[in-house]
């Protein structure tokens, strides 16, 4: 791909972007949310036209207006947004559109067969016959793989593929994709996360604003110099915590359920978050996270149970109610709840403070004092962009302000949910470090995040929730990666009993450098 350009109305989505992908190799798409990595890849794929540029396949032009002309070119394209139909079978899916046929009638046998053969040879373990419903996360996204292999892929792109996988589906994707290089496959990996690029890339291209900022080997390079290349600066990759230093429960949850559809969404949860500690919340998205998070803001009701805060039974309690007293919700970025685009910086910032003083006095805006605080927290937290709709902000710079705006004012209860998501790792690591700053200074931090490192940098203690209950609680240092995983797809680690004693690399300590016992399970016997 040689200088490719997209616009989107003001937004510069590519500004004249290179990319050269070799054959049989697997190569990462590097960058942040808002890179111009997906743009790329969906005008390789057909899905947008470019504006200017050109695309070769081995040497000769290609036009791709869509992705049927994509397909003819070998060209597949696995979405991170899965495109199945759950009441079909796997065989049904895959074959969709191109339906093997006897006697004018669809031969489901012939397309059962197919499936088994390029299930069978490309490791891709999934049962023809069986529902899209009842598989997991990971089976799904063999079905996709499928669906691309079988209409004659040669090359394939994968958008984003771990982001709702467990450690151990992540590895069994890795090693399909190892497969398919073997059998001269050519894999094109977009994602922003450096660790599985370090683990699975041949060859990593990494994209800023728009444009490639370098390409390399992956052997020839570091996570480190990924970063900076990334952001364009010297970034720490991981934060550093001093022990941790625990007061008394002030966010507490005590079996606290709420009901659903025909099945409960969170059932019996008990957690307790005390001062100076994060707990984090461990877990495959879709399994009570958002109930959990609408619960402890105040957003939703449970039917049974109650929640305390600092003693104080508030389940009846709305948002506004609750932050009085100082508690802040860092919401993961829907708009009805996080930064309002349309409104200018000082806006956002003195949202949920609007009401009384300093800020507003008879329901009037106090203009001087809401400057005062713009200027503080975009200095505090490195808001650029001008003051202008935050609409016009990057997703870090948002991000960025909604942290500042729910921290500035010290709160000693912070409900983090996905802090960190969609942002550049410069901007990660500024909220991480304001995260351990709240936590030093004795705030109870309940931290949700699809980001295992992420949980792993920053908790004390970890929670595993799977539909809704919460299965496993311990100190950090207890856990390994493999137990998470296994956690969170509701299996039972080996050797486990109702309590295990494990730590991270075998070291059996918590986050405070203290001796364990082990990470407790909740199952149905305890």
């Amino acid at each position: 791909m040689i200088g490719i350009y997209k616009r989107f109305g003001p937004v510069q989505a590519s500004a004249g972007a290179h990319l050269r992908v070799y054959p049989g190799e697997i190569h990462c798409l590097l960058g942040e949310n808002g890179a111009g990595k997906s743009t790329l890849m969906k005008i390789l794929y057909g899905l947008y036209a470019m504006d200017a540029g050109e695309i070769r396949i081995r040497g000769r032009t290609a036009v791709i207006r869509s992705p049927g002309d994509a397909m003819r070119a070998g060209i597949g394209m696995v979405h991170q947004h899965f495109m199945l139909v759950d009441d079909f079978t796997v065989a049904e899916n895959v074959i969709a559109g191109m339906e093997p046929r006897r006697r004018g009638l669809i031969d489901m046998a012939a397309a059962r067969r197919l499936v088994a053969e390029y299930s069978r040879r490309f490791g891709l373990h999934v049962d023809p016959g069986a529902r899209v419903e009842d598989l997991s996360v990971g089976q799904q996204q063999r079905v996709e793989i499928l669906k691309a292999l079988i209409r004659g892929a040669e090359f394939l792109i994968l958008d984003e593929p771990t982001a709702v996988l467990t450690p151990q589906e992540a590895d069994e994707l890795f090693r399909v994709m190892r497969q398919l290089k073997a059998e001269g496959k050519t894999i094109i990996f977009i994602t922003h996360k450096l660790k599985e690029t370090m683990a699975v890339a041949d060859r990593v291209t990494v994209l800023r604003a728009g444009r490639d900022a370098g390409s390399m080997p992956a052997s020839q390079t570091t996570p480190q110099r990924l970063a900076e290349l990334m952001v364009g600066r010297r970034v720490l990759l991981q934060v550093p915590a001093p022990p941790a230093q625990r007061g008394p429960a002030l966010l507490q949850l005590e079996n606290v359920t709420v009901k659903g559809a025909g099945k409960d969404l969170l059932r019996s949860v008990n957690l307790q978050v005390r001062g100076g500690e994060i707990l984090g919340i461990a877990g495959v998205e879709g399994n009570g996270q958002l109930e959990l998070e609408e619960v402890v803001a105040g957003w939703r009701t449970p039917d049974q149970g109650r929640v305390r805060i600092a003693g104080r039974d508030v389940a009846g309690m709305g948002p506004r109610r609750r932050r009085r007293p100082g508690c802040a919700h860092i919401p993961p970025g829907r708009p009805r709840r996080g930064p309002a685009p349309a409104l200018s910086v000082e806006q956002n910032v003195v949202l949920g403070r609007h009401w009384g003083q300093p800020y507003a006095r008879l329901g009037v805006l106090r203009r001087p004092a809401v400057r005062e605080l713009a200027d503080a927290v975009t200095s505090r937290f490195d808001v650029r962009g001008g003051r202008g709709p935050v609409g016009g902000l990057s997703g870090g710079n948002q991000q960025k302000l909604v942290v500042g705006r729910e921290l500035y004012h010290n709160p000693w209860v912070i409900l983090a949910c996905q802090p960190t998501r969609g942002v550049d790792v410069g901007a990660i690591e500024r909220i991480h470090r304001e995260l351990l700053d709240m936590r030093a200074r004795g705030a109870a931090v309940l931290l949700i995040s699809a980001d295992l490192d992420e949980l792993l940098a920053l908790s004390d203690r970890l929670a595993v929730i799977y539909e809704g209950e919460i299965v496993a609680e311990g100190e950090t240092g207890q856990f390994t990666e493999e137990m998470l995983g296994l956690l969170m797809a509701g299996q039972r680690p080996s050797g486990g009993s109702g309590r295990n004693a494990a730590g991270r690399n075998g070291t059996g300590r918590d986050g405070a450098g203290r001796d364990g016992a082990g990470p407790t399970e909740a199952t149905a016997g305890d």
